[in-house]
C-alpha cells in the first residue's frame, strides 16, 4: 500500500513532456510533494514547541527570579535530553524512511518499538542527572538562587524527558509514511488544552513554577497517546504496525550505530544554543541576561520549527526514494527544498522585525526585559536566514544515512567557529548577550550551511552514479 507521494519523479513520460516541458512538470510535482508534507509537520513542530514555550511564558508571570530558573532548567534539559532524545529518535528518518521506499512495511514497527526500548533506557540515565542539576549549576558557578530554583523546576519535569522520547518514535514512523495530517491534529489538541493544564496546576493547584513544570509532561503525554491510539486502529498503518515483537530486541548494536551519530548530529547543533543560555547566567546582571537570552533563543527556536518541518519533509522525501532506488528524484527534492528553505528564511526575518517592539510582553512584564528583546530581534531575525539553509540541508543528511558527516560539520562550525566568537564578543568585548548571538548565529550558520551542502551535493550525486539507492 503505497500513498500518492511515492509516484516515481523519474522515468516514464508525463504530458507535459510530451509538450517539451519536463523539467517544469518534475519541479512542479516536487514542490507539491514537499508542500503536501511540510505544512502539517511545520505546524506539528511549531505546535509541539508551543508546549515548553506557554510553560515558560507562565513562570514569566510569577517574578523574574521564577523565570531566570525556568530558563536555566529549560536549557539544562534540553542540553542533557530532550537534545538527546530527539536525536536518538531521527535514526529513524533513515531507518524507516528507506525501509518504506524499499516496500518492507514491517520493519518500520521493529524499528519504532527498538527505538521506544533504547530511548527508555537512555532516559533512566539521564533522570538520575537531572536529579542533581541544581548541584551541578552551582559547580559551574551558577547564582545560588537560581541554580536552586532549576535544580526544584526540573526535577518536576523528569517525567516529561520520557513521554517526550515516546512522542519522537511515534511522530518519525508516522512522517516517514508521509502521514503527517494526524501528527499536526494531534499536536495542536495538545497545544490548546495545555493552556488550561498550566492553569490548573500553576494557579488553581498553587504549584506554581513546578506546575508549569510537571504541565509538559502531561500534554507529552496526552500527545503520544493520541498518536498510539490512531496507529493502533488506522487502516493506513496496517502494514507497518503488526503489534509487538521480539525482534525488536534484535541487532541492538547495528541501532546504536546510527543512533549516536544521529544524536551526536542534533545534539552538537542544540547543545551550542542552549550554552548560550547557561553562560548568561556567568553575565553582568545574570537575572536579566538569563531570562532575556532566554526568551530570545527560545523564540528563534519557535521559529525554527517552520524549516525544521522543511528538514523532516525532505528527509522523509530523499529517504523514500533512496531505499526505492530513485537517486535522482532524491537529488531533485534537494534542490526544491533549499529554494523554499531560502524563501522562508527571508519571510521570518521580515516578521520577527515587524513585532520586536510587542514580542516581549508575551514573556514579561518587565520593560527592561521588553526593551533588550527588541534590541535583539533584528540579530536574530538575520540569523534565521542561515539557520534555515541548515536546517532542511540536515535533513537531507538524516534521509541520505550520513549522520556521521553531519556531525562532524556541526562539530567544526559550531564548536571551532561560532562558540569561542560568542565568547570572545560577550565578554571580552562585554558585548553580553547581544554579541553572543550576533557573532554565533551568523558565523557558525554561514560554515555549517556550506560545508553541509557540499557532502550533501557530493553523495547524492556518487548514489546516482552507482544507480541505487
Amino acid at each position: 500500500m503505497l500513498p500518492a507521494m511515492e509516484e516515481p519523479l523519474v522515468g516514464g513520460k508525463s504530458n507535459t513532456e510530451e509538450r517539451g516541458g519536463p523539467k517544469e512538470s518534475l519541479v512542479v510535482t516536487e514542490v507539491k510533494k514537499q508542500l503536501y508534507l511540510a505544512g502539517p509537520l511545520i505546524a506539528g513542530c511549531l505546535l509541539q514547541n508551543v508546549v515548553q514555550m506557554i510553560s515558560v511564558m507562565f513562570v514569566g508571570h510569577l517574578g523574574e527570579l521564577a523565570l531566570s530558573s525556568a530558563s536555566i532548567a529549560t536549557s539544562f534539559a534540553n542540553v542533557t535530553g530532550f537534545s538527546l532524545m530527539s536525536g536518538m529518535a531521527s535514526s529513524l528518518d533513515t531507518l524507516c524512511g528507506q525501509a518504506f521506499g524499499a516496500k518492507r512495511y514491517h520493519l518500520l514497527g521493529i524499528y519504532k518499538q527498538r527505538a521506544i526500548l533504547v530511548l527508555t533506557l537512555v532516559g533512566v540515565v539521564v533522570a538520575v542527572l537531572w536529579a542533581y542539576t541544581g548541584q551541578i549549576l552551582l559547580l559551574f558557578g551558577q547564582d545560588p538562587e537560581i541554580a536552586m530554583g532549576a535544580g526544584s523546576y526540573i526535577r518536576w519535569m523528569i517525567p516529561a524527558l520520557f513521554a517526550y522520547g515516546l512522542l519522537q518514535c511515534h511522530v518519525r514512523f508516522l512522517q516517514t509514511q508521509s502521514i503527517v495530517l494526524p501528527v499536526m491534529a494531534s499536536a495542536g489538541l495538545t497545544a490548546l488544552s495545555h493552556v488550561l493544564v498550566c492553569w490548573l496546576l500553576v494557579y488553581k493547584l498553587g504549584l506554581g513554577n513546578k506546575g508549569a513544570a510537571l504541565a509538559n509532561a502531561v500534554s507529552y503525554l496526552a500527545n503520544v497517546s493520541i498518536l498510539a491510539l490512531y496507529i493502533r486502529v488506522s487502516p493506513s498503518c496496517k502494514s507497518t504496525w503488526t503489534g509487538l515483537s521480539k525482534e525488536a530486541f534484535h541487532d541492538i548494536v547495528s541501532f546504536m550505530k546510527l543512533a549516536l551519530p544521529s544524536a551526536l548530529m542534533v545534539c552538537l547543533e542544540w547543545w551550542s544554543f542552549e550554552l548560550l543560555v547557561l553562560l548568561s547566567g556567568l553575565l553582568a546582571n545574570p537575572k536579566l541576561e538569563a531570562s532575556v537570552l532566554s526568551i530570545c533563543l527560545n523564540t528563534a527556536s519557535l521559529t525554527f520549527m517552520i524549516p525544521f518541518g522543511l528538514g523532516a519533509a525532505i528527509s522523509t522525501r530523499v529517504s523514500n526514494e533512496l531505499g526505492a532506488g530513485r537517486p535522482e528524484a532524491a537529488r531533485l527534492a534537494t534542490r526544491v527544498t533549499m529554494v523554499l528553505g531560502l524563501v522562508t528564511g527571508v519571510s521570518l526575518g521580515l516578521i520577527m522585525i515587524s513585532v520586536r517592539n510587542l514580542w516581549g510582553y508575551a514573556y514579561s512584564n518587565e520593560k527592561e526585559v521588553v526593551e533588550y528583546i527588541a534590541r535583539m530581534m533584528p540579530l536574530l531575525s538575520v540569523s534565521i536566514i542561515f539557520d534555515d539553509m541548515q536546517c532542511v540541508l540536515s535533513g537531507v543528511v538524516r534521509g541520505c544515512g550520513l549522520q556521521r558527516i553531519g556531525a562532524c560539520v556541526n562539530l567544526s562550525a559550531y564548536y571551532l567557529v561560532g562558540i569561542p566568537a560568542a565568547l570572545c564578543f560577550a565578554f571580552v568585548f562585554h558585548l553580553g548577550g547581544m554579541g553572543a548571538v550576533v557573532r554565533y548565529n551568523l558565523w557558525i550558520n554561514r560554515a555549517d550551511a556550506a560545508a553541509a551542502g557540499h557532502h550533501h551535493a557530493h553523495e547524492l550525486g556518487q548514489r546516482g552514479s552507482q544507480g541505487k539507492g
